[in-house]
């Protein structure tokens, strides 16, 4: 993939995802997993929010987000990430983040590279995807339609979210 593939004709805003995307990215899902107890074929975060015991799901938490504040401190821009970001830009189009990591790691990737994008969605504020509220929110912030928005993103997950929110996708 390269940034001339980024078609962005009758594109009126942009989402991207945030690991794998716009910063590279070493979380350990396999350890992160063991770690919760999670097995390795689940999703981790709805594995996580279906735990009955509140100790037991309070300590995956706390786990996942360790996970999450270690891999923070040493992710850094993609160069493909920076372009598209770069030509978004050129374009003078709005542009949003939309991620699964918690708001406490997301931030902390942002201000690390000097990401230029203020709107960002985290886990805590809409459901992970591929549920698509967190990319409908943006479109209705931004008053636009869901089919003028595209959604950039590296994992099922996100061509996912696009297609539940009627949005046009590009994974990397």
């Amino acid at each position: 993939m390269s940034v001339e593939q980024m078609n962005l004709t009758g594109i009126k805003g942009v989402i991207f995802d945030l690991d794998g995307t716009l910063v590279e990215s070493s979380l350990n899902f396999t350890q992160m997993r063991a770690d919760v107890g999670c097995p390795q074929n689940e999703d981790i975060l709805t594995f996580v929010d279906a735990l009955s015991c509140a100790e037991t799901k309070a300590n995956a938490h706390r786990a996942i987000l360790q996970h999450e504040l270690d891999d923070a401190q040493n992710a850094k821009w993609l160069e493909i990430g920076k372009a598209m970001v770069e030509k978004v830009q050129a374009h003078n189009l709005p542009m949003a983040i939309v991620t699964r990591n918690c708001r406490q790691a997301t931030a902390i990737k942002v201000a690390n590279n000097g990401i230029p994008i203020d709107y960002v969605l985290t886990r805590e504020d809409a459901p992970a995807k591929p549920d698509p509220t967190a990319l409908l929110m943006v479109a209705n912030t931004w008053q636009l339609q869901p089919e003028d928005c595209l959604y950039v993103g590296d994992f099922i997950y996100d061509q996912q979210a696009a297609e539940n929110a009627g949005m046009k996708w590009l994974l990397v």
